[in-house]
């Protein structure tokens, strides 16, 4: 995705209807989605390659370019069919007045080539992670995390939807608490979230459940223990893109040797951080790891 920001000044309401009149007086284009998440694991300082589709338009060349930039190994599917998917959000007094979604499906034969692509990249690669994002990129992940867990790769997803049974045997799964609520229910009790969270862990054969919950910070949920950390105390000023940051965090962390509850704490640390920064935004090793 492309994250586009135009920023501008609020002076008056429209005469045409109840709505503020936004001056636009700059402009920023930013990665989003899945390619947010590439960023997020390279400003830790690891290599990344980034698979997706995007449109044969002037926002896809921005897509690439912007990788380019980023130093994120681009291999990208062209669908001359779509329009790459842009958010467009307008900024008025450091305040989001509106977003506007620009999105397509792509069409089956990019992702038959886009599977391919995957299988033959797998063996250079220690760590695989699946950013969901219900639009359409991700109908074979079944499939792929079969041959990650056959290669022996550590294996995340952020998932969207109500059926995760998609995702079985990843090693970690990330939801947020809206995500997990469409998956296992309600609960009333934090002994009632732990036995439906496990149950649906080991339903699924994951390692780890990483259950996000915002500022009641994160819960990790593995077959030996369950491990509570709270949220970082900070101001929240844009969680757009929080979920990119830990799950990539998680990641990196996770392929220099670190356990899931020992990479729990240095994650929650990066989603506190980057809640303090406007839109979609990565945070550094120094920041993580200050005097270091």
């Amino acid at each position: 995705m492309l994250d586009r920001y135009w920023f501008g000044e609020v002076n008056r309401i429209s005469p045409e209807a109840p709505v503020p009149i936004v001056r636009v007086e700059r402009r920023e284009e930013r990665l989003g989605g899945a390619a947010n998440v590439a960023l997020n694991t390279v400003a830790l300082g690891v290599d990344a390659s980034l698979m997706g589709v995007i449109g044969d338009d002037e926002a896809g060349n921005t897509v690439s370019d912007l990788l380019v930039k980023s130093g994120i190994g681009s291999y990208l599917s062209r669908d001359k069919q779509i329009s790459t998917i842009i958010k467009l959000r307008v900024i008025g007094r450091q305040q989001q007045l509106i977003r506007i979604d620009f999105e397509e499906r792509p069409t089956e034969h990019v992702l038959n080539d886009k599977l391919n692509r995957f299988n033959a990249l797998l063996g250079s690669h220690d760590v695989v992670i699946f950013s969901d994002y219900a639009k359409g990129s991700l109908v074979n992940v079944t499939t792929m995390i079969e041959a990650a867990r056959n290669a022996g790769k550590p294996i995340l997803v952020d998932p969207k939807g109500s059926d995760f049974a998609r995702y079985s045997g990843a090693t970690l799964l990330t939801p947020n608490k809206s995500e997990l609520r469409q998956v296992i229910g309600e609960w009333y009790s934090e002994d009632e979230l732990t036995a439906k969270a496990q149950k649906m862990r080991q339903d699924l054969r994951l390692q780890g459940l990483l259950l996000t919950r915002s500022e009641e910070g994160m819960t990790l949920y593995t077959e030996n223990d369950v491990v509570h950390v709270p949220a970082m105390a900070r101001e929240v000023y844009d969680v757009s893109g929080a979920g990119d940051t830990v799950i990539a965090t998680m990641a990196v962390m996770m392929a220099n040797g670190m356990s899931m509850q020992d990479a729990v704490v240095i994650a929650n640390r990066a989603g506190g951080i980057v809640v303090g920064k406007l839109g979609t935004a990565t945070v550094s090793r120094e920041e993580l790891f200050p005097g270091q």
